[in-house]
């Protein structure tokens, strides 16, 4: 009985609904190791719970109350069966210098799982809107906290759910730093010759990371996304000597997922409503962490462990009640009262009008143009009598596909076309041109609909003409 019962011995099961199930390993094997249920157990993971996957979707999607941990386990399984299906060619392609199938399983999955752990809250809008005034991005934040809070313990991981290492493997956390990170491009020296190999998993176009989200989030707001094939992308994925690869009978599954994921960003990641929450959150966020959270992350990160979603709503909630004794009360009145419209679902800007553009829209290839000069353009447009009426543009930019997919660097993926047993990107390219290469949702919002008429004619002639006044021969 003894050998059954080994079987269960340091590994456990997490019911999802989208994976059905999640093995990970926990403590009961060896003394003194690190497990997964160690990791996940660890603040900073826990503190995933507390920031919702999506920001000012929940107030569009009622039931999309999920949070960046599931998101995160599930990217740690769907990771992990990426390296089931890859070890082999791995394996055929490095021989000896090639990790244990239990490591390399291992690494994918902890990068899986902590590929988020630098979020803050409000997700990217966070990013957007506070971390870049410090020249940071939640990847930067999140290396930060796997080398200087999570690596001792990841030193310690000895075993995936399917085995252990290898005697004398280790996991660097540093490994983990490169694969997460997109600005990261050069692993260092002493780094594994095929650790390159790995990147486009957790940094690329079809990543354990976007095809859980997808899924997930899809499931969560209750959108009906089409086929995503996941199980057929995964089984036609290997590694060719050029890097991750994908067999032409999984290119369908590819297109369909990339198709499921604009449809996301189009009507659930940029649905007006939620941008125009946005708008409204922009105007006072800089100004509220001035207050909530005086910092320098660049400097001090431990007090980030205690910022998350939960807390800060909770506190902005009770601003617009501050006591005079408060010598911050006038201002956190003042940002109490927005806040308050925000929580209350009391929107201050309303969608008048869209327009979409495409990369062929862009002009002469210099890109969209931004939403500063939409604006400045509509308001030369709009009739005299509306000329001091408050408007807001929003300009929702998105990648449905590489641009070039001939050039996508680190990330880059490649196609096996048994026929001719040749490996290139070349096939990318005609397979990808159905989709466009670059999207603009150019939204113009307003506090009421007195003006929407108005208001789309300004729009649809500032994305087409500027203004006589500043019409210029270059």
């Amino acid at each position: 009985m003894k050998g059954v019962a080994d079987t269960y011995e340091g590994r456990g099961l997490i019911a999802d609904p989208i994976h059905r199930y999640i093995l990970y390993t926990r403590p009961g094997g060896v003394p003194g190791e690190s497990t997964e249920q160690d990791v996940m157990d660890t603040p900073w993971v826990q503190r995933l719970r507390r920031i919702p996957q999506l920001q000012s979707a929940r107030w569009v999607f009622p039931a999309a109350e999920h949070s960046r941990f599931q998101h995160s386990l599930g990217a740690m399984h769907l990771a992990g069966r990426m390296a089931h299906q890859l070890y082999p060619s791995l394996r055929a392609i490095f021989g000896r210098h090639a990790p244990s199938a239990a490591l390399f399983e291992e690494l994918l999955r902890i990068a899986g799982l902590l590929h988020d752990v630098g979020h803050g809250p409000f997700g990217h809008f966070f990013d957007d809107n506070f971390l870049l005034d410090y020249d940071l991005t939640h990847e930067l934040v999140g290396q930060r906290i796997i080398r200087e809070d999570l690596g001792d313990v990841l030193r310690l991981l000895r075993r995936s759910p399917s085995g252990a290492f290898a005697a004398n493997e280790r996991i660097d956390p540093e490994w983990i730093c490169y694969l997460m990170g997109k600005a990261y491009t050069q692993p260092q020296e002493g780094h594994p010759r095929w650790l390159p190999f790995l990147k486009p998993l957790l940094s690329g176009v079809f990543t354990a990371d976007n095809m859980d989200y997808v899924l997930r989030d899809a499931y969560m707001c209750g959108v009906a996304v089409g086929p995503i094939d996941i199980d057929r992308i995964i089984y036609y994925m290997f590694f060719s000597e050029k890097g991750l690869t994908l067999d032409r009978g999984g290119l369908q599954a590819f297109t369909m997922f990339l198709n499921a994921r604009f449809y996301m960003y189009t009507n659930v990641y940029y649905h007006r409503t939620t941008r125009g929450i946005d708008l409204h959150l922009k105007d006072i966020f800089r100004d509220t962490m001035r207050i909530a959270f005086p910092y320098d992350l660049r400097k001090e990160l431990h007090p980030y462990l205690h910022l998350t979603e939960w807390t800060l709503l909770e506190e902005v909630g009770r601003w617009h009640d501050a006591s005079d004794g408060d010598p911050q009360a006038a201002e956190k009145r003042r940002l109490g009262g927005e806040w308050r419209h925000i929580l209350d679902r009391r929107l201050k800007w309303r969608m008048s009008s869209e327009e979409i553009l495409d990369q062929f829209e862009a002009r002469k290839g210099q890109g969209f143009l931004d939403a500063k000069t939409v604006a400045e353009r509509v308001q030369s447009f709009l009739p005299a009598a509306l000329k001091d009426f408050p408007f807001r543009i929003d300009m929702a930019l998105q990648d449905p596909r590489p641009l070039n997919p001939l050039q996508m660097g680190d990330r880059q993926i490649y196609v096996y076309d048994s026929a001719s047993r040749r490996v290139s990107e070349e096939p990318l390219t005609e397979i990808l041109k159905y989709l466009p290469g670059k999207v603009a949702q150019c939204r113009i919002f307003a506090m009421d609909h007195s003006h929407d008429a108005e208001l789309a004619r300004a729009l649809k002639r500032a994305l087409s003409e500027a203004p006589a006044a500043i019409v210029t021969n270059v």
